[in-house]
């Protein structure tokens, strides 16, 4: 009976460490969950079931195992936000899988994406045809998001008796604070432009934008850095 009663008490300080480190983690971990995440939350639990079952584990020990692994996994966190380069080993990058209308092959084969996969994660998104997409691109968590050619775009310019325009992808040349030169070197834009362009919106320093994103023929899409005095927290 001891034994049921130690499994009981076991289980709930189990349950309560978990939601803790779910908790400390935040929400990314459901709702961008990645396959490091994924596989690092079954990796959690099983930790934490073997110690349940263990004659020889106690309350300490799984308090123990949830402590250093959650110290983990905060920690790979904190790597991600201050190194950016770690971002692409640890939680993975987005990858152009359709570009211009056209499926890139060798983005596809180096993500193991055949193409009934790829026709599956755009009927998830209501596209049944490849023939509606311009752009698309593969998410880290395994998604797909998509940019439909003009013509198919809600209202589609077809209905409306419009003749189809180019469509641009936006391209970010800002972000946490940091110009991306390899973007502004694609679409033949200059550190200089840049800085004009954020002078011409008010915003004299680098430092104060958080990100910044580009489109042909329209104005910067400017974000930049908030104080928690300045956000508002009431949604309503």
């Amino acid at each position: 009976m001891s034994g049921y009663i130690s499994m009981f008490f076991e289980t709930i300080f189990g349950f309560f460490a978990l939601f803790l480190i779910t908790k400390i983690l935040g929400k990314s971990q459901i709702n961008q969950i990645t396959p490091f995440d994924f596989i690092s939350a079954l990796l959690l639990g099983e930790l934490v079931g073997n110690a349940l079952f263990d004659e020889k584990a106690g309350i300490p020990e799984i308090a123990f195992v949830v402590t250093v692994y959650g110290i983990l996994l905060y920690s790979t966190e904190i790597i991600t936000q201050k190194f950016k380069g770690t971002r692409h080993l640890i939680e993975g990058s987005p990858a152009i899988v359709i570009y211009n209308g056209k499926l890139i092959r060798d983005t596809m084969k180096k993500n193991k994406l055949d193409v009934n996969q790829l026709q599956h994660l755009l009927r998830a998104k209501d596209i049944f045809s490849l023939q509606e997409v311009e752009f698309g691109i593969l998410e880290a968590n395994g998604t797909i998001s998509v940019l439909k050619k003009s013509d198919y775009q809600t209202p589609s310019r077809k209905d409306m008796k419009l003749s189809p325009h180019d469509v641009s992808l936006p391209t970010t040349l800002v972000n946490d604070g940091e110009i991306i030169y390899d973007n502004l070197k694609e679409k033949n834009l200059t550190e200089e432009w840049l800085i004009e362009k954020l002078k011409e919106q008010g915003y004299d320093h680098l430092e104060e934008i958080f990100y910044v994103e580009y489109v042909k023929n329209t104005d910067l899409l400017v974000h930049p850095i908030l104080n928690r005095n300045h956000q508002r927290w009431d949604l309503d």
